[in-house]
């Protein structure tokens, strides 16, 4: 069989198509787009084996609206390709045209269970540029690899929570978002929201911890290093999990920088990139924590690595928790006030808008610190032109954004690097000669998050 993208008597009027479409062999199908009936209805007239199914996009197995497209002989898999778009919010243009504060609105709404490291690579790439780098108060620091790492433990819990569904393990599906919602709890408790949190800004955080969270961070710890071996029981030695994972969406080292995968996937090959060791940022080289790998370059060791990137995301968590003992009352935001948003808000009696004690603190101050406070939240602040690019360590690998600004309050141009899109490179490579069943195991091992593909 062989498809083509136009015929010639539609070439005249598609300046992207190929000069010549003829073919040697085989029946032409045109194709473009949802005509696949046609294209399989034509295989069967053929006489052949093969045929062309849709796997998505709405397919339970496909980590959100993900399309895959699989030719098949039987029950073996001979061809995968990925339908993406969508999901495609415009995320990256409307940063164009908002300050770069209100940029952190949108940008954490991209990979929807890796906020935090959305916010992270955004924010400190504006710092770059800002030239304040080393203003960043240390316990924001703090508090972006807290939060980080929390957000590490809540997106690896999803995956193998998500994957143990996909393959019938039921019980790995319940106890993951279980304890899933115990880590949002936490983030409700910090910054009000359980996701899209916007808390992560250009010079440091929005707001201190509230009286009471450093407690609850340290009961979730011990609560965790309680329920973390359930996982391993259930499944490290489990002969049906193994059976269905071990040798499944097998990639190599030579294969992973081919493609330029990150992440667990790269790590299953045994080689030990990890952005938080290998290029440190807000001061992950002060922290004590293993990079985790394994040597088998399958689905089986990506779950292994996961797993065990959560017992050190705890470590890391309670080296944190510790540090901010000792920066109570410490501030979060940088004291350049022409830059850090006034986030340290107090609410009114009614619940609606500021409290009239705010509001005197603020129009109290100084004719001039009211309006520099005026501006700043209806214009923002001027960034030097210039572009930058500072990667963070997500769960799924190597996430950076690509920021640029012309020397005015809203960004020229800001692209992210998403690992999601680069990791969904690697599809084909692992499906095609395994069987339909192995599909869903490679993409769950992928752990890909369509937010972030689209964006």
């Amino acid at each position: 069989m062989t498809t083509t993208q136009g015929t010639q008597g539609t070439q005249g009027a598609d300046p992207y198509a190929a000069a010549e479409s003829a073919t040697t062999e085989g029946r032409v199908f045109t194709v473009t787009g949802q005509d696949w009936d046609s294209v399989v209805s034509g295989v069967a007239d053929e006489g052949e084996d093969r045929v062309v199914v849709n796997m998505g996009p709405q397919h339970p197995s496909t980590h959100g609206v993900l399309r895959l497209i699989l030719e098949l002989e039987g029950e073996t898999v001979t061809e995968a390709r990925c339908g993406i778009g969508y999901l495609h919010t415009g995320i990256e243009k409307n940063m164009e045209f908002r300050t770069w504060t209100q940029g952190v609105t949108f940008c954490t709404r991209m990979d929807y269970l890796a906020p935090f490291h959305n916010e992270l690579t955004y924010c400190l790439g504006v710092e770059r540029l800002l030239g304040i780098e080393d203003e960043i108060p240390e316990k924001a620091q703090v508090l972006r690899v807290l939060l980080s790492e929390l957000n590490r433990i809540s997106s690896h819990l999803v995956c193998i929570a998500t994957g143990g569904m996909e393959i019938g393990a039921l019980t790995v599906m319940t106890i993951g978002f279980r304890e899933r919602e115990l880590v949002l709890d936490l983030f409700e408790l910090i910054t009000g929201l359980r996701m899209n949190h916007a808390f992560i800004r250009p010079g440091g955080v929005a707001q201190r911890l509230p009286p009471g969270a450093l407690g609850q961070i340290k009961d979730f710890v011990k609560l965790m290093k309680k329920r973390l071996p359930e996982y391993a029981a259930l499944c490290n030695a489990n002969p049906i999990f193994k059976g269905r994972l071990e040798d499944v969406g097998h990639l190599d080292l030579a294969g992973c920088l081919a493609l330029g995968i990150t992440g667990p996937v790269l790590r299953s090959t045994g080689y030990a990139w990890d952005l938080r060791r290998t290029q440190p940022y807000s001061g992950y080289e002060d922290y004590e924590f293993d990079v985790v790998t394994w040597d088998t370059s399958d689905s089986y060791g990506r779950f292994r690595i996961r797993l065990e990137e959560m017992w050190q995301s705890l470590r890391i968590v309670e080296q944190c928790a510790a540090r901010l003992e000792k920066l109570q009352g410490a501030p979060v935001m940088i004291e350049d006030k022409k830059i850090g948003w006034p986030a340290q808000l107090a609410v009114g009696t009614d619940g609606m808008g500021n409290s009239l004690d705010h509001i005197r603190h603020i129009m109290g101050e100084s004719m001039e610190a009211l309006i520099h406070h005026f501006k700043l939240v209806t214009e923002g602040f001027s960034v030097p032109p210039g572009q930058a690019y500072v990667p963070v360590e997500s769960p799924r690998g190597e996430l950076g954004a690509h920021v640029v600004s012309d020397g005015g309050t809203r960004p020229y141009r800001v692209h992210f690097r998403d690992p999601s899109f680069t990791n969904l490179q690697a599809t084909s490579v692992m499906s095609e000669g395994g069987q339909v069943a192995d599909v869903i195991v490679a993409i769950a091992s992928i752990d890909p998050v369509m937010g972030g593909v689209d964006r």
